[in-house]
């Protein structure tokens, strides 16, 4: 079968699939992410025996540490799925929930139903924690869904899909609620991304240049971020332990991940004061920092370009640069922010609340590492993705990010005069 044949295939399937998980109540669909969860532990060797495949054959062909590290599963990322799978079953099913419900002067009643997208195409790279995580949220929210990893977690991916398929039969959902692209072939995506008969919304999480490839070619309405330009303003009236804490976690937790800061920005009156405690800390990690002019005046580093505070690193690579106060950090955010996080380390409660209110990102936190804008910790139980755009879902994607409304009317045998 050729690769439009095999898309159209898993799109019709998908689509059938659809109406039956949709029709699904929350008791069935729970029962399916704890079977799955099952699976996957008791498959738990098989799937990091593939994944040590697909790391061996991406060392072989020179991935990056950053996608070498997207792409690894050990035995504490199989539990935090199985943990995600547990946590999205024990969420409130959004599905039906009837809202804003009034009654007009015409006597009917008039209110809003939350309701499941469809079939969503999600396309990703490197990490197979996605196929869970994409898995749970779509079953959960009464969604069919399409799941196209990179080729370099094929072996990883199809292993995870067993589980998948083992938990849906077991329970009696269809198996292709959940399908997993098997062929590693590229014009896949482009097949995917114009499926608009069978395929709602696309997601797309991986590199930038994959999201700007799906953005401007898919004939589906997308959710994506392009990028995680993050950016951690330490103000002059910051508790400086509270700061360097921050600071170094949000750069030194993980490097190749969204939430990572890239960019940290220092008010003057600080800089002296907490930059080489930084510096020191930043070095022994392995961290090559990159500066402004005022910068290099108090520690040793590389001076940064303009090109430095528009990217996104992936990697121990940290840009620096002294601001004189909020407004001109404010101001360097707006400029250069991709729109995904950014934080405030302050003790002054009005700046705090003016930096909230001014800074235009999906998320914006105050006293917080920009690690914590992640589904997983937002409570959403696992995410789909981040959004970094303004219609329907912005910031991380749960539950109902997967969701739409539809008007419903309850009337009496009102008719319109």
């Amino acid at each position: 079968m050729d690769i439009k044949s095999y898309m159209q295939t898993l799109g019709q399937q998908a689509r059938a699939a659809s109406r039956v998980i949709a029709a699904a109540g929350s008791e069935a669909k729970n029962a399916a992410l704890l079977a799955i969860a099952d699976a996957l532990n008791t498959n738990r060797e098989k799937v990091l025996a593939a994944n040590a495949i697909d790391l061996k054959n991406g060392q072989a062909k020179g991935l990056d540490a950053a996608l070498l590290d997207r792409l690894e599963l050990n035995n504490a990322r199989v539990d935090a799925m199985i943990e995600g799978l547990h946590q999205v079953a024990e969420l409130p099913d959004p599905i039906g929930e009837i809202t804003d419900l009034a009654k007009r002067p015409s006597g009917i009643e008039l209110g809003k139903m939350r309701v499941p997208l469809g079939v969503v195409g999600i396309i990703y790279e490197s990490r197979p924690n996605v196929t869970i995580d994409a898995a749970s949220l779509c079953l959960k929210s009464g969604n069919a869904t399409i799941l196209r990893g990179g080729s370099e977690a094929i072996l990883s991916n199809q292993a995870i899909a067993d589980c998948i398929k083992q938990g849906l039969t077991a329970t009696g959902l269809p198996e292709a609620s959940v399908q997993v692209v098997e062929t590693t072939d590229r014009a896949a995506v482009g097949e995917l991304i114009t499926l608009s008969e069978y395929v709602d919304v696309i997601v797309p999480r991986g590199g930038k240049g994959l999201i700007e490839r799906i953005s401007h070619d898919a004939r589906i309405p997308v959710i994506k971020h392009l990028d995680g330009i993050c950016h951690v303003y330490i103000d002059d009236k910051a508790d400086l332990d509270m700061a360097f804490n921050i600071a170094f976690n949000a750069k030194t937790h993980r490097y190749g991940v969204c939430n990572a800061m890239e960019t940290l920005l220092v008010a003057e009156g600080v800089a002296a004061e907490i930059l080489p405690r930084l510096a020191k800390a930043y070095e022994a990690e392995g961290v090559e920092l990159r500066g402004c002019e005022k910068t290099r005046e108090i520690i040793n580093c590389a001076a940064a370009t303009e090109e430095d505070w528009g990217t996104e690193y992936l990697a121990p690579i940290l840009s620096i640069k002294i601001v004189a106060d909020m407004d001109e950090a404010i101001a360097h955010i707006a400029q250069y922010s991709s729109q995904h996080t950014e934080a405030i380390v302050t003790n002054d409660e009005t700046r705090s609340r003016r930096f909230i209110a001014e800074v235009d990102s999906s998320s914006v936190m105050h006293n917080a590492s920009t690690r914590f804008a992640d589904g997983f910790e937002y409570g959403l139980g696992a995410e789909i993705g981040i959004s970094t755009d303004k219609i329907h879902a912005r910031g991380p994607v749960g539950l109902e990010g997967l969701t739409s409304q539809k008007w419903i009317v309850f009337g009496h045998g009102e008719i319109r005069t």
